[in-house]
């Protein structure tokens, strides 16, 4: 029997979709002063690198958050989030974001 590393994969999968389409979105124009405040603290560029990035410690390879982000770039039911060209801009800011290379602290 074969253990299960990455029991809560799928769902951290889903996360990394949700968190990207969340940034993507944006926020509406008749959000409450609680929402622009929430989007303000939580839906920042480096906010949303973070939180895919600890979806990558649990399981999430780096190839299928790539390929969320090109479902979002191509398919049929994220054609809405395509129409703004903001999104397209914060989806690009995003995925250069995450694929830019880490910077590893060297203790000498």
């Amino acid at each position: 029997m074969k253990p299960n590393n990455f029991a809560m994969k799928d769902w951290h999968l889903e996360h990394v979709e949700k968190v990207i389409i969340r940034f993507v979105k944006g926020i509406s124009p008749d959000a409450s002063s609680f929402e622009k405040r929430n989007f303000k603290k939580y839906s920042t560029v480096s906010s949303c690198a973070k939180q895919i990035e600890y979806d990558i410690k649990h399981g999430v390879t780096m190839d299928e958050v790539m390929l969320v982000i090109k479902r979002i770039r191509h398919d049929k039911p994220f054609a809405e989030l395509r129409k703004n060209p903001e999104s397209i801009q914060r989806l690009d800011e995003l995925e250069r974001q995450i694929s830019a290379p880490k910077k590893i602290a060297a203790w000498y």
